[in-house]
């Protein structure tokens, strides 16, 4: 799983350092594509294809699910992690964050990850870090152990 969230330079030539641990888990290959929240996502190859299927089962009428065709895969490239454990990250995805070197936080969501500028995953922190809001956000959520049947 990927876990933890790390700050790692983008270089000038638009490579990113991705964690050591999280390198592992993308030598089986993987993605990079636009995220929901003003940053990427980074998914195995496995996660992707389950994410690809969910995508084309989808009803192709349906405006909102081309809206999320849109979003995902036209912006989804093919990336492999270099000998020293970099990304390429594509030049339209920089721009969508709105830089083209610097610090990025690497953010670990389980089946893949995220990137982020500092300010934006500052302005996640903020929310996050609002005990009255989660209290609201996340009561309707059951993460109680499963009840024995």
């Amino acid at each position: 799983m990927f876990l933890g969230q790390f700050q790692h330079n983008l270089d000038d030539k638009g490579r990113l350092m991705i964690p050591a641990r999280f390198r592992e888990m993308l030598e089986g290959g993987a993605f990079i594509t636009q995220g929901f929240d003003k940053c990427l996502m980074v998914m195995t190859e496995t996660y992707f294809k389950q994410v690809y299927e969910r995508i084309e089962a989808m009803n192709l009428a349906d405006p909102t699910a081309r809206l999320l065709r849109r979003l995902i895969l036209s912006n989804a490239y093919p990336i492999e992690v270099d000998k020293v454990g970099r990304i390429l990250v594509p030049q339209n995805l920089r721009a969508f964050l709105g830089i083209e070197n610097g610090e990025l936080v690497v953010a670990g969501q389980g089946e893949y990850f995220e990137v982020w500028t500092p300010a934006q995953w500052s302005e996640q922190m903020t929310q996050l870090q609002d005990t009255e809001a989660n209290n609201a956000r996340f009561s309707t959520l059951d993460l109680s152990k499963s009840k024995p049947s």
